[in-house]
């Protein structure tokens, strides 16, 4: 099980990344314009940082996008994974990049028969928008499971990425269901350590404790 942070709040990722529990960074053009930087300083920082695995989404035309994908690829090296739209001029290219051994990432994936062809294509993951898709009246954590499934079924290489989480039970379930990866906002991923009981457990250790304290004085 690995976590991936949907966020281009560097400061954020810095602060979780020390934790050690922390796996990989996913970022879009809306988080990036969000913060209002440079998307490449927001790489190079979480490459200072020591991300290990960036996501970094180019867009445009098809050649605008093969361009730019090996441009990033050569200025990041190793921790630089594209990512890609799940469409045919998308597929493309992933099965380009693939070929050179650079990481893909095929995004905004909302239906098997959609993962079956990105892993056809040499995808590294998939990502599959769980929220967006409970949006619709469909149920996502569904769609995590039957592409999860399939993969296991005829040995695809290509990793289920749940994406679009919106609360820790989403988190969990994904894992369940059998995405290897889950990308959570900060948010989730700080509500991850929170449950009542341990909150009431450490309050009444904090008190045993002063009572022991209190009595060897």
């Amino acid at each position: 099980m690995k976590i991936f942070l949907d966020t281009a709040d560097t400061k954020v990722i810095q602060k979780h990344y020390l934790t050690g529990l922390i796996d990989g960074v996913t970022t879009n053009p809306s988080l990036i314009m969000k913060s209002g930087r440079d998307p490449e300083k927001v790489y190079e920082e979480l490459r200072g940082i020591g991300i290990k695995d960036i996501s970094m989404e180019v867009v445009g035309t098809q050649e605008e996008m093969t361009s730019e994908a090996l441009r990033l690829s050569q200025k990041f090296g190793d921790c630089c994974t594209i990512k890609l739209p799940c469409t045919p001029e998308g597929l493309l290219i992933c099965n380009y990049l693939s070929g050179k051994g650079i990481r893909t990432n095929v995004t905004l994936i909302f239906s098997a028969a959609q993962a079956v062809l990105a892993a056809k294509a040499g995808a590294t993951y998939v990502s599959p928008f769980v929220g967006r898709l409970d949006d619709q009246s469909i149920a996502g954590l569904e769609v995590v499971r039957s592409i999860s499934e399939l993969y296991r079924m005829y040995r695809m290489e290509t990793k289920v990425l749940s994406a679009s989480i919106r609360s820790v039970q989403r988190a969990v379930r994904s894992w369940y269901n059998g995405a290897e990866i889950v990308t959570m906002p900060p948010t989730i991923f700080e509500q991850m350590y929170n449950h009542i009981l341990t909150d009431k457990g450490l309050e009444i250790f904090d008190k045993d404790w002063e009572a022991v304290q209190n009595a060897r004085t």
